[in-house]
């Protein structure tokens, strides 16, 4: 029965995230002219909505919210994590640190497979530990992670050359990501609050994380697919445009030299 479950869990879990994947994290030109034209408000939606569609975010938070009961467990974890991704998202931005978006997203999707193992008790089971490692600290230190993987996509939007309004924007863009996450997280507690109360949720608990790690695995390795593909990681195009255009490239060349393979 637990194995149907979870068979059906990753097929489920495939053909949600399989095409949103190929684009998330993306910002479109449209969000970038909309950027120019608009205010400091354009930046609050435009950091709302890129958390709430972060499927990497939102899977790494359901996992540390998953077997929190109390507010007051929830409100800590939640905080530190926040304070992670606030510290990394607006010092990195401000100071232009950044690095190839897929690869970062590769690493952040390692902190959703690293949940779902921390949930099932892998550090006890499979390492012999008596308990997991610090689990306040490894949050902490996933939402530097994260606030890093922000930043990389806000410093592909045009900021400005004045330093007050470049960081009036990134605190604009922090505080929609903030509001995304508080709406994403309702939902999250709300789901998990009734779910425990029903006879189904220690059998299904065990298939959802694992399908947390399935999930973490295919953002994983959809990322590295994605940065063997990218021609142009300061570009403003979409993952899944850069992936059709270097297609397209390959086959030109493709048919130029029938002899020469492609991946």
């Amino acid at each position: 029965m637990a194995k149907s479950h979870f068979i059906r869990a990753v097929w489920a879990l495939a053909l949600l995230l399989t095409p949103p994947l190929l684009w998330a994290h993306g910002i479109s030109a449209e969000d970038r002219q909309r950027m120019l034209d608009g205010g400091y408000l354009q930046y609050v939606g435009l950091g709302a909505s890129h958390m709430l569609t972060g499927y990497d975010h939102l899977l790494f938070l359901f996992g540390v919210v998953f077997f929190l009961t109390t507010f007051k467990d929830i409100a800590k974890f939640v905080t530190v994590f926040t304070v992670g991704h606030c510290i990394t998202l607006i010092f990195a931005t401000f100071y232009g640190i950044t690095w190839n978006y897929f690869l970062v997203d590769a690493v952040i999707a390692l902190s959703v497979i690293y949940k779902g193992f921390d949930n099932l008790g892998g550090f006890q089971r499979v390492f012999e530990m008596e308990k997991s490692p610090n689990q306040l600290a490894a949050v902490f230190g996933f939402g530097l992670l994260h606030g890093f993987g922000l930043s990389t996509r806000l410093q592909q939007v045009p900021l400005g050359d004045d330093s007050a309004a470049i960081l009036w924007r990134i605190l604009s863009f922090n505080l929609g990501v903030e509001l995304g996450q508080i709406a994403a997280l309702t939902v999250m507690v709300a789901v998990l609050a009734y779910w425990r109360h029903t006879h189904s949720f220690r059998r299904i608990s065990r298939v959802a994380n694992l399908a947390l790690i399935v999930a973490g695995g295919l953002l994983f390795l959809m990322q590295l697919h994605g940065y063997l593909h990218d021609s142009d990681p300061n570009g403003f195009r979409f993952p899944a445009e850069e992936h059709r255009h270097l297609h397209e490239d390959m086959d030109v060349e493709k048919s130029v030299d029938p002899s020469r393979n492609t991946l």
